[in-house]
């Protein structure tokens, strides 16, 4: 045993990742389709068995500089998924492939924590109508694809704006 994990408290063995913890419960409640004790309990019993089993592949937290923003961004990302799957589903229905403007765009980083990253990645395929694909050797650019997005330049700028520059606020 490494002398950091002697120095955590109990609150830091049960819970190394709090915000992981809740969102896997959040998740599972939402994956069972209804409320029952049961299913709370197993939520519970994953939201803090995963992490415990896993925090040694977390050796150092990513810091989250503003838990507000970080809620604001999660409501923004909802919002977007919920918009994004509108108009793919307008896409798809009413035009014609033909017509679409697919495209792969560039977007260069200035991210720089694997895990920020990781979240714009994620972030980016999550939202309907566009799909991360690669990342750069060297970190700095992620390779993305568009389904439809008559300007390159627009898209990469839409997608730095309000996403990176929103993640870099988070974690930087």
């Amino acid at each position: 045993m490494s002398a950091a994990k002697d120095n955590r408290t109990l609150a830091q063995r049960w819970l190394p990742h709090p915000l992981m913890t809740l969102a896997m419960v959040v998740l599972w409640m939402f994956l069972q389709n209804s409320f029952t004790i049961d299913g709370l309990i197993m939520g519970l019993l994953l939201g803090v068995l995963i992490p415990i089993i896993t925090s040694g592949f977390w050796p150092d937290r990513p810091a989250i500089r503003s838990h507000r923003k970080a809620l604001s961004f999660l409501m923004l990302v909802a919002w977007d998924v919920v918009v994004s799957n509108i108009v793919v589903a307008r896409l798809i229905l009413f035009r014609r492939a033909s017509t679409l403007r697919t495209r792969w765009v560039s977007v260069p980083l200035e991210l720089e924590s694997p895990e920020a990253i990781a979240l714009l990645s994620s972030t980016i395929t999550m939202t309907p109508g566009t799909v991360s694909a690669d990342i750069s050797a060297d970190g700095r650019n992620l390779l993305v694809h568009c389904l439809d997005a008559p300007d390159a330049e627009d898209a990469v700028l839409q997608m730095k704006r309000r996403y990176e520059a929103r993640i870099k606020e988070i974690f930087q």
